[in-house]
C-alpha cells in the first residue's frame, strides 16, 4: 500500500501521534484489561468445575468468555499497532528519508482505520450490548406531519440494520388517518444490535416546509424513539398461562389476501401488570404468538429489573413528553439541512445520507460521549 506523503505535507506527527496515544488511554479506562483478565481467570475455573456442559450457566459462561476474549485481544492488537507506529517514527526521524517515512505512514494509516473500526466494539461494554434490540417508534406533537415523520424514522432503521446484515422484522405497526404510522415496533436480530442502538432512544426532532401544508409553512414533528434488548429465552422469567388473554384478530395494513382475510395478528394482554403487545407481521398466528410472547418475555423481564434495581434511569429510558425541549436529536431540512445531535454537539450536513441510514457517525460519537461520561464520574 503506497500513501501519498504529500498529503501529510503539515501534519504535526507528533502531535497526532499524542492523540491516538490518549484515545487508547481512554478506551484502557473504559475496558480495564485487567478486570477483563481476572474475570477469565475466574470463568475458566467455573468451566473446569462445572461438568454440566448443557446447563444455562455453563452456556452463559462460554458466551462470556467468548465476548471478553475478543474484546481483549482487539485491544491487545491495537496496542501492538501503536507501538508498530512508535518504533517506525523514531527510524523516520533517525533515517530522514522517503523510504522510512513511507513505512512509516502505512503504518499510521493502517492503525488509524483499525482504530476507528474497532473502537466502538470497546466501547460496547454494557450487560445487554451483545444482544439483539426491539426499537418502538411512537409518533408526537405535530398531527399528520409527526405520523409520516415516524414513518421517516423507521425507514431510516430499517435500512441501516439492513445495511448492517441484521435481521430486521416489523413486529407491529399502526398507520396514520392520511400517511404515516402513529407507532412501529422493530425486532433487529443480530450481535450488539442493542448497542450500536441504545443511544437512540429519546425524542427525535424534524424540522422541515411540510408537504401536507397547503400554504408550505415550515412545520416542527416530534417523534420517540424507545430500545431495549431483546432477553433470550434463558433468561427466567415466569410467565403463567392463566396470566395471559390471547386474542386473535384480522391484521391490518397491505398484507395481502390471506394475512388481511384470516385471523393471524396476536394481541397478547399480560394481565397482571397489564402489558400488551401485538403482533400481525407473520403470515400464520402461531408465528405471530411466537414473537409477540418474546416481547412479552423481554418486557416482563425489563420491569423486573426495574423493581430490583429502584432506579429512574433503565434500559427502557426515562420517558418524556414527545414535544419541544426534549429531542436529542434534530433534523432540520429547512431552512438549511444538518443534522445536530444535542448530546455529543456532533453534526452531519448530509442530511438524506442520515435519513436513508447512514448514522454509523452519530452511533460512534454517543459511545464516545457515553464512554466520557463514565470515566468522568469514576
Amino acid at each position: 500500500m503506497r500513501v501519498a506523503v504529500q498529503a501529510y505535507k503539515n501534519v504535526d506527527f507528533e502531535k497526532l501521534i499524542n492523540d491516538f496515544n490518549e484515545q487508547l488511554k481512554d478506551l484502557r479506562g473504559c475496558l480495564d484489561p485487567e478486570s477483563i483478565k481476572i474475570r477469565l481467570k475466574n470463568i475458566e475455573e467455573k468451566l473446569q468445575n462445572n461438568p454440566d456442559w448443557d446447563s444455562i450457566e455453563t452456556k452463559n459462561l462460554l458466551k462470556e468468555r467468548a465476548h471478553l476474549s475478543e474484546r481483549l485481544s482487539i485491544f491487545e492488537d491495537l496496542i501492538k499497532s501503536f507501538n508498530n507506529i512508535l518504533e517506525w517514527f523514531e527510524f523516520y526521524k533517525e533515517e530522514k528519508n522517503l523510504e522510512t517515512l513511507q513505512a512509516f505512514l502505512e503504518e499510521l494509516e493502517a492503525f488509524e482505520s483499525k482504530l476507528k473500526k474497532e473502537e466502538i466494539k470497546l466501547l460496547l461494554s454494557g450487560e445487554y450490548d451483545y444482544s439483539s434490540a426491539i426499537l418502538s417508534i411512537h409518533a408526537g406533537t405535530g398531527g399528520t406531519d409527526a405520523q409520516d415523520w415516524a414513518y421517516m424514522l423507521l425507514r431510516m432503521y430499517v435500512r441501516w440494520a439492513e445495511k448492517k446484515g441484521y435481521k430486521v422484522k416489523l413486529v407491529d405497526s399502526l398507520p396514520g388517518e392520511e400517511a404515516g404510522i402513529k407507532n412501529a415496533v422493530l425486532l433487529i436480530e443480530g450481535p450488539w444490535a442493542y448497542g450500536y442502538l441504545k443511544g437512540e432512544k429519546g425524542v427525535h426532532r424534524l424540522i422541515r416546509i411540510s408537504p401536507f401544508d397547503a400554504n408550505s409553512r415550515r412545520h416542527t414533528s416530534f417523534a420517540s424513539v424507545t430500545v431495549i434488548p431483546e432477553i433470550e429465552e434463558d433468561i427466567e422469567v415466569k410467565i403463567k398461562p392463566e396470566d395471559l388473554r390471547i386474542e386473535t384478530m384480522r391484521a391490518s395494513g397491505h398484507g395481502g389476501q390471506h394475512v388481511n382475510k384470516t385471523e393471524s395478528a396476536v394481541r397478547i394482554t399480560h394481565i397482571p401488570t397489564g402489558i400488551v403487545v401485538t403482533c400481525q407481521n407473520e403470515r400464520s398466528q402461531y408465528l405471530n404468538k411466537m414473537t409477540a410472547l418474546k416481547i412479552l418475555r423481554s418486557r416482563l423481564y425489563q420491569l423486573e429489573k426495574q423493581k430490583l434495581e429502584q432506579k429512574k434511569e433503565n434500559l427502557i429510558g426515562e420517558k418524556k413528553e414527545i414535544s419541544w425541549g426534549n429531542q436529542i436529536r434534530t433534523y432540520t431540512l429547512h431552512p438549511y439541512r444538518i443534522v445536530k445531535d444535542h448530546r455529543t454537539q456532533y453534526e452531519n450536513y448530509k442530511v438524506e445520507e442520515v435519513l436513508n441510514g447512514e448514522i454509523d457517525d452519530f452511533i460512534r460519537e454517543y459511545l464516545l460521549w457515553e464512554a466520557k461520561q463514565k470515566l468522568n464520574k469514576k
